[in-house]
């Protein structure tokens, strides 16, 4: 398997985008035009990844100073359960191995229809180094907690921070309506 990082053209991609509309719920999604905006302002590293010419899956990190927000990770639901999302995030962690990295998912302990997939994917980071932090926040009524791999710690701040960025770079985006 190979990663390549993508372009904001590249990613424009019919099959790219449409993993991107069908891995995650509507509610974690931001509109794909400005997803590709957001690229350039915010040196996104947006890589895909390939057997051959499949497509596998895809993930965008938006690199920081203090640590690396792991914002979206998919496999193709076809391929999910084949230890692609294994292979996927070792060369993540690989190629950011001397930073801190978070994620946020959303909540293992949250009731909902996809509760047992979450649990599952709680365990998956689990497995591969990431430990709970404490830190959660609720979006439309979305859970969502925070993971952390590497050395130091995690806070609120620290996520309100992250958000204030990306609301920063949203907001400066040319309206398009």
């Amino acid at each position: 398997m190979i990663g390549k990082q993508l372009s904001p053209s590249e990613a424009c991609e019919q099959n790219i985008r449409d993993l991107y509309e069908t891995a995650f719920p509507p509610e974690e999604q931001i509109p794909y035009h400005d997803l590709l905006y957001l690229m350039d302002m915010m040196h996104l590293d947006f890589t895909a990844y390939y057997e051959g010419e499949k497509l596998v899956g895809f993930t965008i990190v938006y690199p920081r100073k203090s640590f690396n927000w792991f914002w979206y990770f998919a496999v193709s639901d076809k391929l999910r359960g084949k230890g692609y999302g294994q292979q996927i995030l070792s060369m993540l962690m690989n190629r950011y191995k001397d930073s801190t990295n978070i994620l946020d998912m959303e909540s293992p302990e949250q009731v909902c229809e996809n509760f047992e997939q979450r649990q599952r994917r709680h365990s998956f980071y689990l497995r591969n180094g990431f430990r709970d932090t404490g830190i959660g926040k609720s979006f439309d009524g979305v859970d969502m907690t925070i993971l952390i791999n590497g050395t130091g710690t995690f806070t609120m701040q620290d996520y309100d921070d992250v958000l204030n960025e990306l609301r920063s770079f949203w907001s400066s985006m040319p309206n398009t309506d």
